[in-house]
């Protein structure tokens, strides 16, 4: 195959799987503070003591490295903090606590770039994962530069009406997110390829899904969730990914490479383009204004303010 070696049918079975847990996970998670307090800081204040020691220090480890450590801990960052604005009386009528969902997600986009130009170097076994260093890492990082610069909107944050109450994002709208995704996948691949048929399509899926289909404008909040499960999951059987049955080869094809990361530039590419257009013929501030007031996705999810 193009992207992976060959893909047995309990390979797909188990995509399936991962992505069925993941967004269940997620619906259990958002709809009950309680819930998220034991998923996100019980559990892992448990994991961190107990099991991780011991997965990230294993002879061959493919996640004791110190981005698996950061990538962790930050993706629970995130879904702590969200649960903050989200159940904190008044928190989300503060601008400055508003700063942060952008914040969490442009530094977790911030380490994976940093690590797709470590990579650029790298050609063998790396800390357990098969790389293939190239210009597609140079590529794929300034994508994720760009994908950073075409965060917007945030100030435009609110904490659903309902029982739920979910974090919202008008302007965080599907072209972002289809870009965001065309990114991820490429690190993924680029970076941590022997991961990426599930940390590159189930777990992406596992949120684009929701925000599309389920609880539209929260897609941040699915992300932060579903990362942060999956993270914890990978931290405790790296083997599943690694050399369980279930594991999934990249093929390191240089053209695979090549490809994925020249998809993501362009999609990137476009998001800025058509972002800094808006900007220039409705002469809004990128830093204050909602940019996508006019559209019909901003308008469905904005109508739950």
């Amino acid at each position: 195959m193009f992207l992976f070696e060959p893909i047995p049918w309990y390979s797909w079975a188990a995509f399936l799987g991962v992505l069925v847990a993941l967004i269940i996970l997620n619906e259990i998670s958002r709809r009950s503070m309680w819930a998220g307090i034991a998923c996100f800081v019980v559990l892992p204040l448990i994991l961190t003591f107990t099991v991780w020691p011991k997965t990230t220090s294993a002879e061959g480890s493919s996640v004791g490295t110190w981005f698996h450590w950061a990538k962790v801990y930050s993706s629970l960052a995130g879904c702590v903090g969200f649960m903050a604005i989200r159940y904190i009386k008044g928190a989300a009528d503060k601008k400055w606590v508003l700063m942060f969902p952008p914040a969490i997600l442009a530094i977790n986009i911030a380490e994976a770039v940093v690590r797709d130009f470590q990579c650029f170097s790298f050609n063998g076994m790396v800390d357990g994962i098969m790389i293939t260093g190239g210009v597609w890492n140079i590529m794929n990082g300034v994508a994720g530069i760009l994908n950073i610069i075409a965060i917007c909107g945030w100030a435009g944050i609110f904490i659903s009406n309902d029982k739920f109450k979910d974090m919202l994002w008008p302007d965080m709208l599907w072209f972002w997110i289809v870009a965001y995704d065309l990114w991820n996948f490429a690190y993924v691949y680029n970076c941590v390829g022997d991961h990426a048929f599930y940390a590159g399509g189930a777990l992406l899926l596992s949120c684009t899904i929701p925000a599309f289909f389920m609880r539209k404008g929260a897609w941040l909040q699915h992300r932060a969730h579903t990362l942060g499960f999956w993270m914890m999951f990978v931290m405790c059987f790296p083997s599943f990914v690694d050399t369980s049955m279930f594991a999934v080869k990249a093929s390191n094809n240089p053209q695979a490479l090549w490809w994925v990361s020249a998809i993501a530039l362009a999609s990137n590419v476009a998001l800025v383009v058509y972002q800094f257009r808006r900007i220039a013929q409705a002469k809004l501030h990128p830093l204050k204004d909602e940019l996508y007031q006019h559209l019909p996705a901003y308008q469905k999810v904005a109508a739950s303010r």
